[in-house]
């Protein structure tokens, strides 16, 4: 029987404190104070994730460590996750390193076309990755950020077609609106909040503040 795929909105009735649901992802982000103890930590969370047969992404950086947690044989998130996810924060704790979820944040870039077939080859070599299903430009490594590219009208440039989509915990998302619009943006369309909500710079160029809430 194939596992049940968890959503961003039922995996925040969890209680998972140090984690946050950012697109398809468990995100959580760990202090570490200094390369040793993160180092630690990696080493701690690898011998469980063999342990459990379940296997995180990692990014230690010299004061921090960042986790992601996805099921790749599902392609969703599942309670494998949340369990990981857990087993994780007990580890941490154990070290007396502390979570800083707050500021988690994940940028996918979208594209307008009215012909994604005819252009996402081209973006698929141009960034050296490779072809995957779907209709999205994705690196299975997780370095290179995903093109997405969204329906729209034939136009004749210079109309804006790039944007970008920045995804947020649903309880950061209006502070991080507030703060694009004291810096002299403009909402374009919050019809979907929380879901997305468009933005404008000054010179209306747009970008989509993004969360897992109702999707």
């Amino acid at each position: 029987m194939s596992e049940t795929k968890l959503t961003g909105d039922h995996i925040a009735t969890l209680g998972l404190a140090d984690w946050r649901t950012l697109q398809s992802k468990l995100h959580a982000r760990f202090r570490t104070g200094d390369f040793a103890t993160g180092l630690d930590l990696v080493n701690a969370i690898g011998a469980v994730a063999e342990e459990m047969n379940h296997h995180p992404d990692l990014d230690l950086r010299y004061t921090h460590l960042q986790v992601a947690l996805f099921s790749h044989d599902v392609g969703a998130k599942t309670q494998r996750d949340v369990d990981l996810a857990r087993r994780i924060s007990e580890l941490a704790a154990e070290r007396g390193v502390v979570a800083e979820p707050q500021g988690l944040t994940l940028v996918e870039a979208g594209l307008d076309t009215w012909a994604t077939a005819e252009v996402l080859p081209f973006w698929r070599a141009l960034l050296g990755l490779p072809e995957t299903d779907g209709e999205e430009v994705v690196d299975p490594l997780g370095f290179v950020s995903t093109v997405w590219f969204q329906d729209t009208d034939a136009h004749d440039t210079p109309r804006q077609r790039w944007h970008f989509d920045v995804w947020v915990a649903p309880d950061e998302a209006d502070a991080r609106i507030a703060a694009a619009l004291e810096a002299g943006g403009t909402v374009v369309d919050d019809s979907h909040a929380p879901s997305f909500t468009v933005l404008a710079d000054p010179q209306d160029n747009r970008a989509c503040i993004c969360t897992h809430a109702g999707r």
